[in-house]
């Protein structure tokens, strides 16, 4: 591939989104930022790369070694500013199917050890989860890497081979995510910020020493395989609003 760096602005902006990076068992935690997996998926399911498919294995290699930087960008309401909430929803997954109705038993998610669904004298059992949301949030998202794969993305974005959504398949983009693709960084920050400067918003970048990190992600895709999901760390440091790097 060549050496030449570009860099993609992307637009995350929707009603909820969800960027999970800790979640355990039946609660699906979102962080407060989003995750560099999450956009790796994203990219996946543009590309129409399968999981665990060799096409995909390719790409997370190369995606891996791009710089990630987020940028929470406020929303403002009718008269003030939109605080970014965090919404829990209570979730059910296979409750009220009837396990001897061949029609209904296709739609159980949920199945035992032995491959049957979970049920009490014969009616499925809901498997309860818990998750959250971000609620009025807008991201803006900055990826630095090497020309061709972002240009690859970048078309891929423009017309997407499966739907793309903000970290859940509930989280539809109100607004085209791509912003556009640019040799300067000063261009694209501006597709996704304007004029404002970076420094007075919140923001969270990769760091290429570990001593000038301040905290370490599990976001790091290696496999979205669905029967072995693995990811590394990413190292990180978090910027708040008028905070310089």
């Amino acid at each position: 591939m060549s050496s030449e760096k570009s860099y993609l602005a992307l637009r995350l902006e929707g009603p909820l989104q969800s960027w999970g990076f800790d979640s355990q068992y039946n609660h699906r935690n979102t962080g407060l930022m989003p995750t560099k997996s999450a956009i790796a998926g994203m990219c996946c399911a543009a590309l129409g790369l399968p999981r665990g498919s060799a096409g995909e294995q390719e790409f997370l290699a190369s995606f891996a070694k791009t710089n990630m930087t987020a940028i929470a960008i406020p929303r403002n309401g009718v008269k003030r500013e939109l605080a970014v909430r965090r919404l829990q929803d209570y979730h059910t997954v296979g409750g009220g199917y009837d396990p001897d109705n061949p029609v209904e038993r296709s739609s159980i998610t949920v199945a035992a050890e032995n491959g049957k669904p979970r049920a009490k004298k014969g009616q499925s059992l809901a498997v309860i989860t818990h998750r959250q949301y971000l609620t009025d949030a807008s991201f803006g998202v900055l990826l630095e890497g090497e020309s061709l794969l972002l240009k690859r993305i970048a078309v891929s974005l423009e017309n997407p081979a499966w739907g793309i959504w903000l970290g859940r398949k509930t989280c539809i983009p109100t607004a085209p995510v791509l912003a556009g693709l640019e040799t300067n960084r000063e261009d694209a920050l501006r597709l996704i910020i304007g004029d404002k400067p970076l420094k007075s918003l919140a923001r969270q970048e990769d760091v290429q020493k570990f001593a000038d990190g301040r905290d370490s992600l599990p976001d790091i895709s290696i496999s979205f395989a669905s029967n072995q999901r693995s990811f590394s760390l990413r190292r990180i440091k978090t910027l708040q609003a008028g905070e310089n790097s």
